[in-house]
């Protein structure tokens, strides 16, 4: 461990911890089930407010899994804030909780409802995180309710908890999210075997969690092309979710057929990034079109 670290190179730890990509597409989620739900951009409060909180809380679970994950990334990821000796696991878990404390305040000023969903979502992480990481599908689950839910707390924050569109939204990344986890799962098997991991790669074979994580996939495009059949769409939105279900299945095909973890990761970065920029199409063809 380092003998002396200055402020600069704390801060620049701490930013680290952040991984700023994914709390900027937790809150992204939230914007955009605002948006679904009303069908017109919220006043800039509600989105602020929405967008703050499933950002905080998307960082917090990700700082609090550096804070479980010390003893593998010394091996793995020396490098990281924590083990490099950047940051103490004292300010680690202060900073983790520190910014579900303020995700948790936004959600306060959304309403009840939206808090609620807040805490269970915080508490979902951070579980897992602790207790289930090595749970193999359990875990998963915990993962991807986590993610889906980022939609609901979207329609819960503008007063529209049971509007249908944003739960079949939610039910979509759900089973895109798990898809991903266990394919991730699969590309991280050998890594995991030592940490005693109960996942579907580890216990069924790398074949059968791809396959899995296949049809998970297929779930979401077949899905989303009956939303396009029975909803009232834009011809924008029809086109982006074409396009979209489109590199889908060209990933997918490239996941199955991966021999490599590197060409493995090297497909669902592809699937993350197809759906990511699916979901940020469908938000501005609603928004300004």
């Amino acid at each position: 461990m380092r003998s002396s670290v200055t402020l600069g190179q704390k801060m620049k730890g701490a930013l680290q911890l952040f991984r700023p990509e994914l709390p900027l597409a937790a809150g992204l989620c939230v914007v955009i089930g605002q948006v679904v739900a009303l069908g017109s951009l919220p006043a800039l409060s509600l989105v602020g407010l929405g967008f703050g909180c499933g950002f905080l809380l998307s960082a917090s679970a990700l700082i609090t899994n550096d804070y479980f994950d010390l003893e593998v990334d010394r091996i793995n990821a020396p490098q990281r804030p924590l083990p490099s000796g950047l940051l103490t696991p004292f300010e680690v878990m202060a900073l983790g909780l520190a910014t579900a404390l303020l995700g948790l305040g936004a959600a306060w000023i959304l309403g009840a409802v939206a808090f609620g969903v807040s805490v269970l979502i915080w508490l979902l992480g951070f579980a897992y995180n602790a207790k289930f990481k090595a749970t193999g599908l359990w875990g998963n689950l915990m993962v991807s309710t986590s993610v889906g839910s980022t939609f609901l707390l979207g329609g819960i924050s503008v007063g529209q908890m049971w509007h249908p569109a944003i739960w079949v939204l939610a039910g979509i990344t759900f089973c895109f999210d798990l898809a991903e986890e266990i394919a991730g799962d699969a590309m991280d098997a050998e890594g995991d075997q030592s940490l005693g991991s109960r996942s579907i790669a580890l216990v069924y074979g790398r074949a059968t969690a791809l396959r899995v994580a296949a049809m998970l996939f297929g779930v979401v495009v077949v899905v989303t092309l009956l939303v396009v059949v029975l909803g009232n769409l834009l011809l924008q939105q029809v086109l982006t979710i074409l396009v979209t279900n489109l590199l889908i299945i060209f990933f997918v095909v490239r996941l199955l057929r991966s021999q490599t973890p590197a060409e493995g990761r090297q497909a669902m970065r592809g699937l993350y990034l197809s759906g990511s920029l699916g979901l940020f199409v469908f938000l501005l063809a609603m928004v300004f079109v």
